[in-house]
Formats: structure tokens, C-alpha cells, sequence
């Protein structure tokens, strides 16, 4: 089966303003749920920087010069553990710290964000997938007992004004903006296979068997990253990532409502939360926020 990104296809010539580290509001949570003996989700909300590491200097005030750059990125990250037991957890914990590596040894793949060569940069997204990827693969063969070790792994990156989407299993990125909810990343699952070959119809997808079977994912048997890219120019536009136990409970045009409300990342991060776990908070529930808003 072959996926293929969503790419925006309007480019209007003036980004405007980058925001100032100051006008972001982001926020982060995850939660073990009601039914779970342990949490296998991970996530990561940071932002990059080139810095500047003094190692001597005769200065009086080295601590006034400019050590850290302007902001290059904005990363979400949101990782959910596939399978019972501690490996699920491993897992992705193992693949956000690869990621993580990956990105802070890559900075100047950055550049070509956004650019004629925007082509480059999601090429290292994929690289950086797999690498996460074959990172989890070794881990699990190096045991001394076979270990089944899988995540998904939905990544944004924001490198204004554009945002680049990495995608492999059943967590999700979303874009909010003016009143409407897009999913921005496709499920990765069986069951969204069997609709999209005309097997199963669209509104029999959520009530599956095969809903929740990955046909890839991190450490499994196949990983098939897919590399999205929007623009998030206008500065109403939300971004929400989150793992599958929150879309468990929660329906998008929910998720639409309480986006529309929010006052804050934390408080619609919380919100959310909240309404899963009022309905039963059947697995581990991790949910990340990211705006500018103007």
C-alpha cells in the first residue's frame, strides 16, 4: 500500500513574523488512565536553538553575551508503547530520545525548510524515523530473551510558517483553524487499510476488530514513515497531538468544541484529559497543545 503526505499547495509570499519564544503557548501531559497498570506513552515539547557554550573567557559579565540563538524549531512529539508489559514503554522512550539525538546533530537540515530544497528536510525526517526505528529493532534483539518491542510515533516540527508531519502508526496530529478540525496524519492501522482499498466502509472503521491492529509502526515488523507539510501561517491555527487513548473517548467534533474554547494549552490539554477519563480511560492518554496565538 502506498501513503502519501498532505502538502499544501497555496503559498502565500509574506509569512509574516516568526513568533518571539515569549508568544508561544505550549503544553504537554500524559496520563496512565483508569485501566492500565503503567503508562508506555512518552512525549517531548521543546524548542531548538543554536548556542553558544563559553569555555574561558577574560569578559567580566560573560553571562550578557547573546549565547542563544533565535529559535530554528519547534518540536512535538508523542510516542505511544505497542504491546502489554515493560516493552511497549522502552520502546518509546527509546525512539523520542533517538529522535531527539538525531534532530540536535542535524540543525543545519533545518535550512532547507520551508526552502526550493524543502525535499531534503523531509528526507531527514523519514532518515530520522527509521533511524528511531532500527534503534528499537536492536534493542529488542540484543535481549537475552525475545522482547517485543513497538511504538507509533507522531512527530511536528515547526520550522515557520511551516509545520512537517512525521507519521507512523494510530497516534494523531491535528490542525485547528477558524471553527474546523483537520486530522492531518492517517491512521496507520489495518482497518483504515481495508477502507482505503474499498474493503470496508468509512463508517464501519471506529468499530473494527482491526481498528487498533498497526500495519506499521517503530520496532514492528514494518515502519513506513509519511512526511506531511501545512502551513500554520495564520496565527488562530492550533496544533494538537495525542495517542490513541484519547480518540478512544473522544470524538473529533469534541475535540473541535473544546479547541474552540480554550484559554490556554494546559487548560484545553486538562479539559481534554478530564473527558476521557470521565468515560472510562480504557489506555495510557497522552495529549500535546502548540499556539501563537496573535
Amino acid at each position: 500500500m502506498t501513503m502519501t503526505g498532505l502538502r499544501t499547495t497555496s503559498i502565500p509570499a509574506d509569512p509574516g513574523p516568526k513568533p518571539r519564544d515569549e508568544e508561544l503557548d505550549l503544553f504537554g501531559l500524559t496520563h496512565m488512565g483508569k485501566v492500565r497498570k503503567n503508562n508506555q506513552d512518552h512525549f517531548l515539547l521543546c524548542t531548538v536553538h543554536p548556542q553558544v557554550l563559553v569555555h574561558g573567557t577574560s569578559l567580566p559579565m560573560p553571562e550578557e553575551l547573546p549565547l542563544r540563538g533565535q529559535r530554528l524549531a519547534t518540536i512535538m512529539l508523542v510516542a505511544d508503547g505497542v504491546g502489554s508489559g515493560a516493552g511497549g514503554g522502552e520502546a518509546s522512550q527509546l525512539a523520542v530520545e533517538t529522535i531527539t539525538r538525531y534532530v540536535s546533530s542535524s540543525l543545519r537540515s533545518y535550512h532547507a525548510a520551508g526552502q526550493a530544497h524543502g525535499g531534503e528536510f523531509e528526507e531527514a525526517l523519514r532518515t530520522a524515523a527509521i533511524e528511531a526505528h532500527t534503534a528499537v529493532k536492536a534493542e529488542a534483539a540484543s535481549r537475552a530473551e525475545p522482547s517485543r518491542m513497538a511504538t507509533t510515533l507522531t512527530l511536528a516540527i515547526v520550522t515557520w510558517p511551516w509545520v512537517y508531519v512525521v507519521q507512523v502508526g494510530d497516534s494523531r496530529c491535528y490542525h485547528y483553524l477558524n471553527g474546523k478540525l483537520r486530522q492531518v496524519t492517517r491512521d496507520q492501522t489495518m482497518a483504515q487499510a481495508l477502507v482505503d482499498e474499498g474493503a470496508l466502509p468509512a463508517d464501519r472503521l471506529a468499530s473494527s476488530p482491526f481498528s487498533h491492529v498497526l500495519v506499521s509502526a517503530i520496532g514492528g515488523e514494518s515502519a513506513t514513515p509519511v512526511v506531511s507539510r501545512l502551513d500554520i501561517r495564520d496565527r488562530n491555527s492550533v496544533l494538537l497531538l495525542c495517542s490513541d487513548g484519547l480518540t478512544k473517548h473522544v470524538s473529533d467534533a469534541e475535540i473541535a468544541e473544546r479547541t474552540g474554547a480554550m484559554q490556554s494549552s494546559e487548560q484545553l490539554c486538562r479539559s481534554l484529559l478530564e473527558l476521557a477519563l470521565e468515560r472510562g480511560g480504557s489506555d495510557n492518554i497522552t495529549i500535546l497543545s502548540g499556539r501563537a496565538p496573535a
